[in-house]
């Protein structure tokens, strides 16, 4: 036999109260004059009898739906293969079910953003919006931002007026390319992570550039190739780099994932690292230690960057104002044995 739902009425009926004063009290409406003891008589109530607030009720009494959106503004195939990001997606749903809300996550793809922002803003399906990976022309973002809609981003986007968490991925670039030039390379090879319209792919390339001007060293175009995310990308482009002939005696590739398609590349042209090429990559994915040899890698912390991001739109949200719009974590190169000793 189906077990009777408890209802707003039961408890109403229970605490001697109207439903209307349970629902303001279980919903915390501001600026209502009940009293403590018949508050705590309808708390008292509602835990007596079981009671579970529904969802839409909740959300019409307090204009909250207490769900945080998370748009990806990537191909769903990037999405499955990236790691760094179910970090990200990790341990922002250990924070906001701390918090007690959920998380729904989007996929947009370019040529729809401006309607996907929007349409998840106006609906108010969602208290807030997380963007990760925003790109330099993501036009969308200038409606969100003209909508006055709680937004954060997790990166950074020059001329925004968003809130931001992000690594330097300039100065982060080029403490890894300058351990390369410190062991003696200066024919570096450089994979993005991803199209130079990210704005963390066109940093890191410029940190790259900068390692090499601070060394005199001229920047050679047929060193560069694009990445795209995955692995299989960092195995094509690393191909490619082979196949015409370029002249390298290190790589720096801008993503652990990319990385690990750029060794079997290297591996299936019979190429040992370290001994003939030096690879550094970027994030520290948990399998970095392991690969043969292990990876040397820029680490970011994808928890500390959910952590940080989802905190700041909470106050985003309250209306508080966070007091650093633009936060900046700290990142580390962790030397492991993929570029061998001093040449």
């Amino acid at each position: 036999m189906a077990v009777k739902r408890v209802t707003s009425q039961d408890v109403a009926d229970y605490a001697g109260v109207s439903r209307t004063t349970v629902s303001l009290v279980l919903n915390n409406v501001d600026n209502i004059k009940i009293s403590p003891a018949t508050r705590q008589r309808v708390l008292e109530s509602a835990d007596t009898l079981g009671y579970i607030p529904d969802a839409a009720a909740q959300t019409l009494a307090g204009r909250r739906s207490r769900i945080i959106g998370l748009i990806l503004t990537r191909r769903p195939h990037h999405i499955a293969s990236d790691v760094f990001l179910t970090q990200i997606l990790n341990g922002l749903f250990e924070i906001v079910h701390e918090n007690g809300m959920r998380l729904l996550v989007d996929i947009v793809e370019p040529q729809h953003q401006k309607e996907a922002y929007l349409q998840m803003a106006r609906a108010n399906r969602i208290d807030g919006i997380l963007l990760s990976g925003p790109r330099a022309d993501d036009e969308a973002l200038n409606a969100l931002e003209e909508d006055g809609f709680p937004a954060v981003l997790i990166g950074q986007l020059p001329g925004a007026n968003f809130c931001s968490v992000d690594v330097d991925n300039r100065a982060a670039a080029r403490m890894a390319v300058d351990h390369l030039l410190n062991l003696g390379h200066t024919r570096i090879a450089c994979i993005t992570n991803a199209n130079l319209s990210y704005t963390a792919a066109a940093d890191r390339l410029d940190g790259y550039r900068q390692a090499l001007h601070s060394r005199g060293l001229a920047f050679d175009p047929d060193l560069v190739r694009e990445g795209d995310f995955d692995v299989e990308s960092g195995y094509i482009q690393m191909h490619d780099l082979l196949e015409k002939g370029a002249q390298f005696t290190a790589a720096f590739v801008a993503s652990d994932a990319l990385a690990l398609g750029a060794k079997a590349a290297l591996r299936e042209r019979g190429w040992r690292i370290p001994e003939q090429i030096a690879l550094v990559g970027f994030d520290d994915l948990p399998y970095a230690q392991y690969l043969d040899p292990p990876l040397t890698t820029v680490r970011i912390s994808a928890v500390e960057l959910a952590r940080q991001a989802s905190a700041m739109l909470f106050r985003v949200m309250d209306g508080d104002g966070p007091a650093c719009r633009q936060i900046t974590l700290d990142t580390q190169l962790i030397v492991r044995k993929s570029c061998g000793a001093e040449r």
